[in-house]
C-alpha cells in the first residue's frame, strides 16, 4: 500500500517540477523579447527636484486606443518595457498637481530612452518667473527642455558618413541664424565721427556717451563701445536700453562671462524676449547647451519672431535633438510659410531622425521659395552624398541649381553624385558621360575641388580605368591631405595595380586619419548633451 502513496507524491512533485520549469521558460522568453523591443524609462520630480513616488504615468502609441499604465515607484522611478517602434504620448498625473504630456517620442525597433518628467503645483509658479508667461506661440502642450541621461538615441541609425552629414547639416542650420557683421557705410561712418566729437564736447552727457558706444557697436567697434556704455551706465544706471547695448557690446566683444552678468542682472526687472536671445547666444559660446535652449525658448514663447523660434529650433538640432526640433520647425514652418530657412532646419531636423524622404521634401519646398538660393541646394546635395539613393525629386532640384548657377563648382559637383547615384542599378554606361563632364566642369571651376577629383576616380574605377582611377585619388589627396576615403580608395587602387608596397603605405595612412577622425568625432559626441521634451513650465537655471 506504501509504494502506490510515493508513486503519486513522485508523479505530483514531477508535475510541480514541469509547471516551474514551463513557467522559467515563459518567463526567459518574455525577457528575451523585452530586451528585443524598445522601452522608456525615467524619473519623476517636482519644481523643487524631488522625486515624486505614487505618479500615474501613461503611454499611449499614437494613433492608437490602447495604452499602458504604471506608477512611479518609492525612488520616483518608473518604466514601459517591452514596446513596439512608433511615437509614443506619455502623460505623468498626481494628485495637487497639474499633469505633465510629454506629446512625441520617437523609438526605434529596439531603442530605449530615459525620459524624466518634472510635475508643477496646481498653484502654478511665482509671478514675473518664466513658467508664470503665457506662451503667444506654442499651443498646449508647452515643452521645455531638460537633460536625458541616456545617449544612445543619437537621431537614427546609419553608417559614420551619415552621421557625420546629420551633424554637418546641423551646425550649417545654426549658421543660418548668424548674419556676417555688416561693413559700416560711409554714413554710419560719419556718424560715428559726429557722435565722437559730441561725446568730447560733453563728456558728462548720457545721451552723446550712449549714442557713441551704440554706434561703435553696431559698427564692428565692440571694445571701443564699452567705456561709453559703461560711462553712460554710471551717469543714468536705470536705462534698460544702455544697460542691454552694454551686455550685447560685451557679447559682440568676446567678453561672455560679462555679458551673461550684465544681462541677468537686466532681465530682473527689464524680463523680456530680446534679453533671453542674448542670453541663449551668451549660453551657447559659454558651452552650456541646455542654458542656452532654455534662453531660446523663453525668448521664442514669449516674442515668437521668426529668428527667436528659428534660433530655438537650430540650437536643439545642434546638440541632437531631433524630435524637438522638429516640433519648432514644424510650428515655426506654419507660422512663417515663406521662411526657406525654417524649412531648412525642418528638413535638417528630419533627416537627423533617420527620415530622408520627410527631409527631401521640405528641402525642396525650401529651394522653390528662392529658387537662386544656393543653400537649399547645398543641404539637398549634402543629403543625398549621404545616402546610397537619392531622392530623384533631390536631383530633379539639383538640375535646376546646376542650370541656374553654370559656373557655381558645388552645383556641377552635386548633381554629378546625383546622376551617378541614380544611375546604380540600371545600365551601368547611362548617363557616364554626362556624369564626368559635370564633374569635370566642377574642377575647372576649383581646381582644389578634392571631392569631385575622388567622385571622378571612383567613377573611373567602377570603369576599370584604374590608372585615371589613380590619377584622380592623386589629386583629391593632393587638394586635402586629410580626405580619408581617397586615401582608402588610393590603397586598393593601387593594389589591382600590382602595386602592393605603396597599397600598404596609403593603408597606413588611411589608418592614422581615421583613427584621428573617429576619436574627434567622439570627443565632440560625448561632450555635446543630449535632450528630451518636458513641460515649459521646467525651473529655471539657477542665477550664477
Amino acid at each position: 500500500m506504501g509504494s502506490p502513496a510515493v508513486s503519486r507524491q513522485q508523479r505530483r512533485a514531477m508535475r510541480c517540477i514541469l509547471a516551474a520549469a514551463v513557467s522559467f521558460f515563459a518567463a526567459t522568453v518574455h525577457s528575451q523579447q523585452l530586451n528585443e523591443s524598445a522601452w522608456v524609462q525615467g524619473s519623476v520630480h517636482n519644481s523643487q527636484g524631488k522625486l515624486v513616488a505614487g505618479a500615474t504615468l501613461h503611454l499611449q502609441a499614437q494613433n492608437a486606443a490602447q495604452s499602458e499604465t504604471t506608477r512611479s515607484d518609492s525612488q520616483g522611478k518608473y518604466r514601459f518595457a517591452g514596446l513596439q517602434a512608433g511615437v509614443y504620448v506619455l502623460r505623468a498625473e498626481m494628485q495637487e498637481y497639474r499633469d505633465t504630456e510629454i506629446p512625441a517620442i520617437f523609438l526605434g525597433p529596439t531603442e530605449g530612452k530615459t525620459v524624466d518628467l518634472v510635475l508643477q503645483p496646481v498653484k502654478g509658479p511665482p509671478p514675473g518667473s518664466a513658467g508664470a508667461q503665457a506662451p503667444q506661440f506654442f499651443d498646449e502642450p508647452k515643452f521645455a527642455v531638460a537633460g536625458v541621461t541616456d545617449t544612445t538615441g543619437l537621431g537614427g541609425h546609419g553608417s559614420d558618413t551619415v552621421v557625420r552629414t546629420r551633424e554637418t547639416l546641423a551646425n550649417e542650420t545654426l549658421s543660418l541664424s548668424k548674419e556676417p557683421a555688416p561693413v559700416p557705410p560711409n554714413a554710419a561712418l560719419e556718424k560715428e565721427k559726429g557722435l565722437r566729437d559730441r561725446a568730447a564736447r560733453d563728456p558728462g552727457s548720457f545721451e552723446a556717451n550712449h549714442l557713441l558706444g551704440k554706434v561703435l557697436d553696431e559698427n564692428g567697434k565692440s571694445r571701443e563701445a564699452i567705456p561709453y556704455l559703461e560711462k553712460a551706465a554710471k551717469i543714468n544706471s536705470a536705462d534698460d536700453e544702455n544697460s542691454y547695448d552694454l551686455a550685447l557690446a560685451s557679447f559682440h566683444a568676446g567678453e561672455y562671462e560679462r555679458s551673461r552678468s550684465q544681462a541677468r542682472a537686466l532681465i530682473v526687472h527689464h524680463d523680456n524676449a530680446e534679453v533671453h536671445h542674448l542670453l541663449g547666444d551668451v549660453e551657447e559660446k559659454l558651452g552650456n547647451a541646455l542654458e542656452a535652449v532654455r534662453e531660446y525658448q523663453v525668448a521664442a514663447e514669449s516674442d515668437p519672431r521668426e529668428p527667436y523660434v528659428f534660433d530655438w529650433g537650430a540650437e536643439l538640432l545642434l546638440h541632437h535633438a531631433p524630435e524637438p526640433a522638429i516640433e519648432v520647425f514644424t510650428r515655426g514652418n506654419l507660422k512663417y510659410p515663406n521662411s526657406a530657412r525654417m524649412l531648412m532646419g525642418l528638413g535638417a531636423a528630419w533627416f537627423a531622425r533617420g527620415s530622408y524622404d520627410q527631409a527631401v521634401q521640405r528641402i525642396c519646398l525650401a529651394s522653390d521659395l528662392n529658387p537662386r538660393d544656393p543653400m537649399p541646394y547645398v543641404f539637398l546635395g549634402k543629403m543625398q552624398a549621404a545616402e546610397s539613393a537619392p531622392s530623384g525629386e533631390a536631383v530633379e532640384k539639383l538640375h535646376r541649381f546646376a542650370s541656374q548657377q553654370p559656373q557655381n563648382a558645388y552645383a556641377n559637383y552635386y548633381y554629378a553624385v546625383g546622376i551617378w547615384k541614380l544611375r546604380k542599378g540600371l545600365d551601368p554606361a547611362a548617363g557616364v558621360e554626362q556624369v564626368e563632364s559635370f564633374l569635370d566642369t566642377a574642377i575647372r571651376l576649383d581646381p582644389k575641388f578634392a571631392a569631385a577629383y575622388l567622385q571622378r576616380g571612383i567613377m573611373h574605377a567602377e570603369q576599370k580605368n584604374i590608372l585615371q582611377a589613380i590619377s584622380d585619388y592623386q589629386h583629391a589627396i593632393q587638394a586635402d591631405p586629410q580626405l580619408e576615403e581617397a586615401h582608402y580608395r588610393l590603397a586598393h587602387a593601387y593594389r589591382l595595380n600590382g602595386e602592393t608596397s605603396r597599397s600598404d603605405a596609403e593603408l597606413k595612412i588611411y589608418d592614422r586619419i581615421a583613427k584621428e577622425s573617429a576619436q574627434k568625432s567622439e570627443r565632440e559626441r560625448h561632450e555635446i548633451r543630449q535632450f528630451v521634451y518636458t513641460l515649459r513650465d521646467q525651473p529655471p537655471a539657477p542665477v550664477r
